[in-house]
């Protein structure tokens, strides 16, 4: 029989329901035209984890603003122009009464030279070595263009809102522009969105409340939040407590939990991670049981899970509200509906090292080969379970050369 906790509908503040206890995490699926527009394949794709009987599909990050992308194949939403293609996506999502929800997103730094030289962030802050050679030295934002992005948070949300979307989720983690602002390292501003630790929220709070203002009550708003950046000198532990605490009085409907960023991947790829943690599988349960000590907004962790019995166990400790689930739908999306069914499943997620240091502990193949999964199910093929090795890593480098020169003569 399948477990009873993971089948629970969850009911979030705003009396939006979840069916069950699934929800697939954020990825970036890089399906957009070059020109930042949303695409068919999408549409396939998220009616493929539907059919999976996720309760909850978050979308991979959708930019505010089309000038400023992180990667080949980001969609960009400013307007309604694509408005048939949105309708299109959001209803693929919801076709097993699933909730579909759309992440929003700024890059600020952490844009590619190669598509974007001329980068902003709070400070003007450049990337520790290694990544210095790949990411500009940014521009430090002016009060007026800090207004006009919280502004494109809010104009995107009504905009996924009238779409059909569900909800929204602010991408406030692993080194974007709201994570840039959270961060002492990134943000040595001197003004009301610089310094102490409740002058550093402040953007990520006006952009919530922008939201609220620019749809219903009805249209969930969550965000996804580290749980500290793992550097010298970052967000820590206790100012992620802080701000989900100060998130939670505003009325959030949803916190999401990770950790990490470009410079410090270790704890988003699931590695240096101790014996104890892989015990529970989810990598940031701790910290998540330290938030439900002060908060009950519903919570979901994402990071680690890959068996029916520790989702199970995670649901029931009450650390968590929500099994995040990123990498296993990514090469198994039907993996909730067969845990679901009573299948005592266990994701076929193995780690990807090609051998090359400086790939392996940037994790770029991690990402990347996983990304390409998702490009496979949005041409309605088949995910691969496993790579191959040397041969995926010359389809990956092929596939971001490719993509990162044609976008940036489009740029």
């Amino acid at each position: 029989m399948p477990d009873t906790t993971l089948n629970q509908p969850l009911t979030l503040p705003n009396g939006s329901v979840i069916p069950n206890r699934f929800a697939k995490s954020a990825m970036s699926e890089a399906l957009g035209t070059l020109d930042r527009r949303p695409t068919r394949a999408l549409a396939r794709l998220y009616r493929t984890w539907a059919e999976g009987e996720t309760g909850l599909l978050i979308t991979g990050n959708v930019m505010v603003d089309r000038t400023q992308i992180g990667e080949p194949g980001n969609v960009a939403l400013e307007d309604d122009r694509d408005m048939a293609l949105l309708r299109e996506w959001a209803a693929a999502g919801k076709v097993r009464g699933n909730q579909h929800w759309m992440q929003l997103n700024h890059p600020g730094k952490q844009s590619p030279k190669m598509i974007n030289p001329n980068t902003v962030a709070p400070s003007a802050i450049p990337f520790r070595a290694p990544l210095n050679r790949m990411f500009a030295t940014p521009r430090a934002l002016t009060d007026a263009e800090i207004r006009d992005i919280i502004a494109r948070f809010a104009r995107s949300a009504a905009l996924a809102r009238e779409a059909g979307f569900d909800g929204v989720q602010i991408h406030g983690a692993h080194g974007y522009l709201v994570s840039q602002f959270l961060s002492p390292h990134h943000n040595q501003r001197d003004d009301q969105w610089g310094g102490s630790a409740e002058h550093r929220m402040r953007f990520v709070v006006e952009i919530y409340k922008a939201m609220r203002a620019a749809t219903a009550p009805d249209f969930s708003i969550g965000i996804k939040l580290n749980s500290a950046d793992f550097q010298r000198g970052g967000f820590t532990e206790e100012e992620s407590l802080a701000v989900i605490e100060t998130l939670a009085d505003l009325g959030i409907d949803l916190v999401e939990i990770s950790g990490g960023n470009y410079e410090s991947p270790a704890m988003a790829t699931g590695a240096s991670v101790k014996q104890s943690t892989l015990e529970r599988e989810a990598y940031f349960l701790t910290f998540a049981e330290k938030v439900r000590e002060r908060v009950s907004t519903p919570l979901m962790v994402t990071g680690g899970f890959r068996s029916a019995g520790g989702m199970a166990a995670a649901l029931a400790s009450g650390a968590t509200d929500l099994i995040g689930l990123a990498r296993p739908l990514a090469i198994e999306p039907d993996l909730s509906r067969r845990i679901l069914a009573g299948e005592p499943a266990v994701s076929q997620v193995k780690p990807i090292k090609v051998g090359i240091k400086a790939i392996d502990r940037m994790a770029l193949m991690e990402v990347s080969w996983y990304a390409r999964q998702l490009a496979r199910m949005g041409q309605g093929k088949a995910p691969r379970q496993h790579d191959r090795g040397f041969l995926s890593l010359l389809e990956v480098l092929a596939v971001m050369t490719g993509r990162g020169v044609r976008t940036r003569l489009r740029a």
